[in-house]
């Protein structure tokens, strides 16, 4: 299962939303969702994205995951490359790490912008009905 993920916010921190993207194996869409989650920066809409992926995933029995994003400070927090410095992070980061403990085996990639556009389509709607 591919799992393509997108967080943003509008003035960082600002009006901030996610988008998630669930794809099988033949390219179909399985899932989608966003939500707006109010006042927050870029990086904790991301995690937030990441951890609804993760449970949506957990409670439909996925455990094999390519997780895919944008966010290079994500993807390398998640494969231990990079700390996690930020204390607003840490929580977000742990409650990650855990649900990919209890699924199994999930892999996370780093891909250009250009190709995770339909979560970024979703996020951006998550916080065009946050702002409105």
């Amino acid at each position: 299962m591919i799992v393509n993920i997108d967080g943003g916010s509008r003035g960082n921190p600002g009006p901030a939303g996610y988008g998630v993207r669930f794809t099988g194996p033949d390219g179909s869409v399985v899932a989608e969702f966003s939500e707006a989650i109010g006042v927050a920066t870029n990086n904790v809409a991301e995690y937030r994205g990441l951890v609804a992926a993760l449970r949506h995933a957990k409670e439909h029995g996925y455990t094999n995951l390519t997780v895919r994003s944008d966010s290079l400070l994500l993807v390398c927090q998640m494969r231990g490359e990079y700390k996690v410095k930020n204390a607003g992070l840490q929580a977000l980061h742990g409650e990650a790490r855990r649900l990919v403990w209890e699924l199994g085996r999930v892999r996370f990639e780093h891909v250009r912008r250009e190709l995770n556009t339909h979560a970024d389509r979703l996020a951006n709607e998550a916080m065009d009905g946050a702002t409105k």
